[in-house]
């Protein structure tokens, strides 16, 4: 019955629409009738006058003024429809843009390609800054920011601590991304692995898409969760979707496992664009590696979140957060004796990422704006221009009795209509464009994966920049409409006169040049910075160096049987044919995420935080590893196999370790310092300075430990070599395997290595570069456009000059000198505005800097070849006027 009344009034509601259509017809019927009654009348008297009938009319028709005109005036005073009007205005506006196709075509590809470069830098932004993670309730979830040493991660014992003593989180997991070994009964393969607390899915508040999840309920001390969750995609690509997986036993490093479930699909886990293969509890950390899981000093195990409880502001949590610092800082004053906690959002946590990203992003959608502006810029002076060559028609339907606002009415729906026609046209290129950087894989070593498909967020964005870009550009010849004298036009034939005074279309037209060359600079500033980081001192050789990575306990080695084995593959390695060198370290220069530790003075007996005398990067490794990797030793001597756990403590340390430490690298040799577990260490070697965590990093202290002193199971070896890269993976591979053929290796060039590190500022010359492109296009057009309609306005006055023998120079000057001058005005402009907006970049690229001569005299060179590839064909125009024909021809 429900269902039939709503069926009713919907019939209802359509006989009132047709019966107020049919109403609304034939009233429009019986007052045009009314007009034209008036008309006859009047011209029944004038013919009555003596007039013929014709003439009668027509006077009639003269006294009476415009028909249109009062019958337009009739339809809105008593309400016209505001639909049909827009049909008629829709219909109007594209019969003259159907006149001028190629006006109508290049203002939509213009706008397609502004549009379309907004959306799909906004879809960027929307996902790493904007959009939450793919959980219930992420506005409300929040990652534990360590301020005092700027990370996220947390030793497990403090984890434990703000897990159960905070008052304002609603729970608190702890999660960690590790590498592990995947065996499914086949080859096995290195997985990522999110490795976390039992409560992590229950404080997500996810549901499985299979099976089930793991709880904390699960957790009943070490090893006692053997579990696996897979996610979506990994149960995609390598179970082909089975749903008998679940109940599976896999093996992870050797260890048995079940999977007990696969997570929800859209679910990658909760480190930005950081996809992990499955998931695993914290209980089975051993699995891992060492079990350090009460160690309060080991800081780099696990990030936390939590959502903060209704009613509770992110400053009280915060404030709850620091209470419980304090509380650990006296309770644990080695350890946590500086510890100050805040809260960030888990996506990007904190400043680490959280900064440059938010930052490069900033200013990549300023730049896209400013191409949108630029677009409308050079779409504003063409519609002016364009306005200009109809003001007689403008002038004739004034005073043929049309209202302005009905003229500006019609301007706007050209302009809307073109940045529909674009804005959609952009928009489903943007789309296209962003699948594709979804399916995008940049670094295979890393599961480095963003879903930048656009949201309701960048839909929204795009109508609201189409409509304001249509806005933007048809605002600009409204004043000129205004303006507008009917009888002066008609009179005169025409209002276009080219002056001296500055227009509107001038100032739009050094408005996108400046643009231009703000991207230009950027572009190049990007380019040349990348070219200098490639070509950088890292501190280490790139060239014929591989790179092979594994992890000992992803084999099963652990304690005594690591050393032996490592030592076994750097031999196997070194009898390789064409090998040179093989070094081993526990992690490399430049590799995600170095290890550090404090140190401290040797006369120094408090080892608290507050004494700390340097905060060097540490690394582990095995003697001949710096001739390997290329790192030349300034003093002192390399690491031998003696320096073993029965020999005395040493290290070979960075020049800036040894500036910090001991005033010069000179006073260094021989000294020694203080571990923070009081452990004394004596400098046996001086290592050059490198770069060792980013490319814009100042010089930061190192330290290098016989890996035989610290034992580690995270083993890289650096293999110098000559020969051919993929007949020495085959080879390395097939060494390895002949020693554990279960142990899986991920192998590759040193400049490989670097991708990840490269990646920003490759994607930031990238994106610059296109810009700049576009940019250096929509100046073109404007240049090109502004010129073209100066030479075609003043052809009889050059034809003049000519004829009174003007020179060459002059006809120039005369036809493009005004262009030019503007020409040379934006680009300083845009050399000034360049120099400043370059800083941001400084945040991304290496050594970002304009003030570069190559940077400027590009920036220079390339703003001339525009103005001489934008003016070549209306200088020709120019030059080639025959005076003779144009005099004869006016």
């Amino acid at each position: 019955m429900a269902a039939r009344g709503s069926d009713l009034n919907l019939l209802g509601r359509f006989r009132s629409l047709i019966a107020q259509f049919v109403h609304r017809s034939a009233t429009a019927q019986a007052m045009n009738e009314e007009l034209r009654s008036h008309i006859q009348h009047r011209a029944d008297d004038l013919e009555r006058s003596g007039m013929t009938r014709a003439e009668a009319e027509r006077r009639a028709r003269i006294e009476f003024g415009g028909f249109e005109k009062f019958r337009a005036e009739s339809h809105e005073a008593m309400g016209g429809n505001f639909l049909e009007t827009l049909a008629q205005d829709v219909r109007l506006s594209l019969r003259v843009l159907r006149k001028s196709p190629g006006f109508a075509l290049a203002a939509i590809a213009t706008l397609a390609l502004a549009i379309g470069a907004n959306a799909v830098v906004f879809s960027v932004m929307n996902a790493l800054i904007i959009r939450p993670l793919n959980v219930p309730h992420a506005q409300s979830l929040y990652g534990i920011w360590r301020t005092e040493v700027g990370s996220a991660y947390q030793s497990y014992p403090d984890y434990l601590d703000l897990r159960d003593r905070n008052r304002t989180l609603t729970g608190l997991a702890a999660f960690n991304a590790v590498t592990a070994g995947m065996d499914t009964g086949k080859d096995p393969s290195t997985a990522w692995v999110y490795e976390t607390s039992g409560n992590y899915f229950d404080v997500l508040g996810l549901q499985p898409a299979l099976g089930r999840l793991f709880h904390g309920s699960d957790e009943h001390g070490l090893n006692s969760a053997p579990y696996v969750v897979l996610s979506y995609a990994y149960w995609h690509a390598h179970f082909q979707d089975d749903r008998s997986v679940v109940g599976r036993v896999v093996r992870v490093n050797k260890h048995p496992f079940t999977i007990v479930g696969v997570a929800p699909e859209g679910f990658h886990g909760t480190l930005l664009f950081f996809n992990p293969d499955f998931f695993v509890p914290m209980a089975e950390h051993g699995v891992f590696g060492e079990n350090n899981l009460n160690d309060r000093g080991d800081r780099f195990m696990f990030m936390t979140l939590g959502h903060v409880k209704p009613g509770v502001t992110v400053a009280q949590a915060t404030d709850d957060l620091q209470s419980i610092a304090a509380s650990l800082r006296k309770s644990y004053p080695k350890e946590d004796g500086a510890l100050r906690l805040s809260l960030a959002r888990p996506s990007l946590y904190g400043d680490y990422m959280g900064k440059p990203v938010r930052g490069f992003m900033t200013g990549l959608m300023l730049l896209a704006g400013l191409i949108l502006l630029a677009a409308c810029a050079n779409l504003g002076g063409l519609f002016a221009a364009r306005a200009a060559d109809r003001s007689r028609e403008v002038a004739l339907r004034l005073a043929l009795g049309s209202s302005r606002s009905r003229i500006l009415r019609g301007l706007f729906t050209e302009a809307l209509l073109l940045s529909l026609a674009g804005g959609t046209l952009g928009l489903l290129g943007s789309i296209a464009v962003l699948h594709g950087l979804s399916a995008w894989a940049p670094i295979p070593r890393f599961p480095i994966h963003l879903e930048v498909n656009p949201d309701t967020n960048v839909y929204l964005v795009a109508l609201l920049l189409t409509l304001a870009s249509g806005f933007l550009f048809g605002v600009v010849p409204v004043r000129q409409v205004l303006r507008t004298n009917p009888y002066e036009v008609v009179k005169a034939g025409s209002v276009a006169r080219v002056g001296r005074r500055v227009t509107v279309r001038d100032v739009l037209l050094v408005v996108q040049i400046a643009i231009c060359g703000v991207l230009v600079m950027s572009s190049m500033v990007a380019m040349r910075s990348l070219t200098r980081s490639m070509h950088a001192n890292f501190g280490f050789e790139t060239q014929n160096t591989m790179l092979v990575e594994t992890d000992l306990s992803m084999g099963g080695y652990r304690g005594d049987r690591v050393p032996p084995m490592q030592k076994r593959i750097l031999e196997t390695l070194e009898a390789i044919p064409g090998v040179e060198r093989v070094g081993l370290a526990d992690t490399v220069p430049l590799e995600a995420g170095e290890p550090d530790s404090d140190v401290f003075a040797d006369d120094g007996s408090d080892l608290t935080p507050s004494h700390v005398a340097a905060h060097p990067y540490m690394f582990k490794v095995s003697p001949e590893y710096l001739q390997a990797a290329g790192t030349p030793l300034l003093a002192g001597r390399q690491f031998t196999w003696a320096d073993d756990k029965d020999a005395p403590p040493v290290a070979i340390v960075n020049a800036e370790f040894a500036r910090m430490l001991f005033g010069a690298p000179a006073k260094a040799m021989g000294r020694s310092f203080r571990m923070p577990d009081g452990l004394r260490v004596q400098v046996v070697g001086i290592a050059e300075d490198g770069k060792y965590e980013s490319l814009n990093e100042s010089p930061h202290p190192a330290m290098f430990f016989p890996i035989l002193q610290m034992p580690s199971t995270t083993t890289l070896l650096v293999v110098r070599s000559g020969r051919d890269p993929q007949q020495l993976t085959a080879a390395i591979r097939e060494s390895v395997r002949g020693l554990d053929a279960a142990l899986p290796l991920m192998i590759g060039t040193r400049e490989s290595g670097l991708e990840a590190l490269l990646f920003g500022p490759r994607m930031a010359t990238i994106t610059l570069g296109v810009l700049g492109m576009m940019g250096a296009m929509l100046s073109i057009t404007g240049i090109f456009g502004m010129a073209a309609y100066s030479v075609s306005k003043r052809l009889r006055e050059l034809g003049i000059r000519m004829a009174l023998g003007a020179q060459r120079r002059e006809v120039l000057e005369t036809a493009l000198g005004r262009a030019l001058k503007l020409l040379g005005l934006g680009s300083a402009v845009g050399l000034v505005l360049g120099i400043l907006a370059s800083r941001v970049l400084a945040h991304i690229v290496y050594q970002a800097t304009p003030r570069d001569p190559l940077v400027l005299g590009g920036v220079v060179l390339t703003m001339v070849l525009l103005g001489l590839v934008a003016t070549w064909i209306p200088a020709q125009r120019a030059l080639s006027v025959n005076p003779m024909i144009l005099l004869r021809e006016e």
